[in-house]
Order: structure tokens, then sequence, then C-alpha cells
């Protein structure tokens, strides 16, 4: 009983991959979907917390984005998300574009 409890705490929990380790968190609810997004530096990790039934993960790529994109203040760059399945709707990376393509960063 022990067992099937720390399972489902470990289950309930979002962690990002290794190679996002000391990203910053963000949590974001879109369209009654929780997400959690990990950023760093001009990469984002986007985490779905909900469950969904298969019918019903058609719009979600678009609200992982939109997500990545409202956690970091930051533009997703066009077709750059990557998942470790193809189709994947649970994790996805983006390449961010926080600057702007034309904008040069801003002096320190």
């Amino acid at each position: 009983m022990r067992c099937l409890v720390l399972l489902f705490l470990l289950c309930a929990c979002a962690s990002p991959s290794p190679r996002m380790s000391g990203a910053i968190r963000h949590e974001v609810r879109l369209d009654g979907i929780d997400f959690v997004v990990f950023q760093k530096d001009d990469r984002a990790e986007v985490v779905r917390m909900t469950f969904l039934a298969r019918p019903s993960r058609s719009g979600v790529p678009r609200l992982m984005a939109e997500a990545a994109a409202q956690a970091t203040g930051c533009e997703i760059i066009a077709f750059s998300r990557k998942t470790l399945v193809p189709g994947d709707t649970g994790v996805a990376e983006f390449d961010l574009d926080c600057w702007g393509a034309l904008t040069p960063r801003p002096e320190s």
C-alpha cells in the first residue's frame, strides 16, 4: 500500500529533464488544462499535468506553445517543437526568441 501511495505522489510531480536542471519553473492553466513550464536560457520545456483522453488532445500542441510563450514572455520559434515520441502531448520542448529576431539584445 505504501508503494502505491508513493507511486501516485511521484506521478503527480513535474520535474525538468536533466538538461533543464536549474530551470525556472512556471505554472500555467489554459482552457482548463494545467501545464508546468521550465525555462532555461533560450529553451522551454512544457509538461501537461491534466489527464486528457486521446480524442481530446488535438489542440494541446498549440496550447503548449501558448503556455511557454505566456510563462516566459518570449516568442516561440516557429516549428521548434520537439518531443521524444512523435505526436506526444505530454512533454514538449520549444526554442525561444526572447530578444526578437530583428531586435538586438539590450546592453547591460
